[in-house]
């Protein structure tokens, strides 16, 4: 690439490539980061033990200087991201954003990580790439909203692609010219369906780390000279005509204070390990069964939703009462409220397969109903709502306005604490592996060495 020969400057691309390559994240972003990077790390190895996991690792190639978070074998760069973005979207238990719906976190940090280790970069770099990728992927999410899901696309796939070629890209010190051709290339590298809503199959699971790793490579063919269209968002062939054709694509959610206002600072932490928007429904069952109401009291359950989430959280309603394995049943809205009645939780204890055929917990999700309401907030704001009928007559009514661990309810970092915690017990971490994963990942946070040892295993 001859790196005199200028772009074009009101390109979208070239605008995020300037923020890329110039960003200094704010204090409210940088400590969402270390609070990612924790996170990530905790459910990659609560996933270690998975189907999943083995079989993204036995599709590795050779060895390489790379952690597979919970795994004793290394491998190389691209073949970490693709592991570690896998094992922490698995679970669906990882961040989320509520504007787009996207999860930033097992896209972003996988691929930093990657890069960071196959270059020896401080924790200061890998930093700074994360905060940049995570804000770059929140914001794509918002220039069309619903849109993407529309046209059969899993937003977290599609948009991580660029986001994770921004983030690789500011770690490792690329120019501004050469950060708009790895947006450009990674737009023919972004892909992923979501019909594994049909069976719960784990493809989904694959997105995050299939565009961590897309986006790794295509900041990398920039930096050696390869050339991708700059006109990839806003082209007439882009990234949003090709995935998200129904709506016209507003950049100004994209553009406007990019690098002064950081949207990551909003970022949710799950405290359910199952989808997005279920999770304030999950609140609102718990809460019931907390009030003393029993399973067999339940006449109908009905709850109020946003017409953006039907087609895939609550139809087909039959089959959403009888999810066919744990990780469906992570997408059905009846499952999570019953599983989170009965056991007054929803961890990954709850998404298991001998759980979603447990016949207690589907003849609670049978009873489970929904209707659109037309003032639902949805995209913008995630809530939750039930209505009971019981058997002697009388109703029970309760309301989530915000899903918890957001930004209008935050989780505390004791909370979070708890759930890395938890979620390596779940990997099989001792307290002392646990306490050196920690002492790694405080290093890492404050800009020091990288040094992953401490989660192989």
């Amino acid at each position: 690439m001859n790196r005199h020969r200028p772009v074009d400057a009101v390109a979208v691309a070239v605008q995020v490539a300037t923020f890329a390559a110039r960003a200094e994240p704010s204090h409210g972003a940088r400590a969402v980061c270390r609070r990612l990077l924790f996170d990530i790390a905790g459910l990659a190895v609560a996933a270690r033990g998975t189907g999943y996991v083995a079989a993204a690792l036995a599709s590795a190639i050779g060895e390489g200087p790379c952690t597979a978070l919970g795994h004793e074998r290394r491998v190389g760069m691209y073949d970490a991201a693709l592991i570690n973005g896998t094992a922490a979207h698995g679970e669906d238990y990882d961040d989320t954003f509520e504007g787009g719906p996207v999860h930033a976190g097992a896209v972003i940090v996988p691929a930093v990580l990657a890069v960071a280790e196959q270059r020896d970069l401080s924790g200061a770099a890998a930093m700074r790439g994360v905060a940049v990728g995570t804000e770059v992927m929140c914001r794509l999410s918002l220039v069309a909203p619903q849109a993407t899901h529309k046209a059969g696309f899993h937003p977290t796939a599609i948009f991580g692609a660029p986001a994770a070629a921004a983030a690789v890209s500011a770690a490792i010190g690329l120019e501004e010219e050469a950060i708009a051709r790895a947006l450009g290339i990674s737009g023919s590298l972004a892909s992923g369906i979501i019909e594994y809503l049909a069976d719960g199959s784990s493809t989904k699971r694959l997105h995050a780390g299939a565009a961590a790793q897309a986006g790794l490579r295509a900041a990398l063919l920039a930096e050696a000279g390869f050339t991708g269209p700059i006109s990839v968002f806003e082209g007439a062939h882009g990234l949003y005509r090709a995935f998200a054709p129904s709506k016209t694509p507003d950049f100004s959610r994209l553009l406007d204070g990019l690098g002064e206002r950081w949207a990551l600072e909003t970022l949710a932490f799950k405290p359910y390990a199952c989808g997005t928007m279920t999770q304030p429904f999950v609140d609102c069952a718990i809460r019931l069964a907390a009030e003393g109401v029993r399973a067999e009291d339940i006449v109908s359950i009905t709850c109020k939703v946003g017409e953006g989430t039907v087609h895939r959280l609550w139809e087909p309603l039959s089959e959403k009462h009888q999810p066919p394995n744990g990780y469906a049943g992570k997408f059905s809205t009846p499952y999570c409220m019953a599983v989170g009645f009965i056991a007054r939780r929803a961890g990954l204890e709850q998404f298991t397969d001998e759980c979603a055929h447990d016949p207690d917990v589907r003849k609670l999700a049978a009873k489970i109903r929904y209707e659109v309401d037309p003032a639902d907030e949805y995209p913008r704001n995630f809530s939750g709502h039930l209505r009971a009928v019981l058997a002697d007559g009388s109703e029970r009514e309760l309301n989530q306005p915000h899903m918890r661990g957001g930004a209008r309810e935050p989780l505390s970092d004791s909370e979070l604490e708890g759930k890395f915690n938890a979620n390596l017990r779940f990997g099989g971490f001792d307290e002392r592996k646990t306490e050196s994963l920690k002492a790694v990942l405080q290093q890492i946070a404050g800009g020091g060495k990288i040094d992953l040892s401490a989660a192989r295993s």
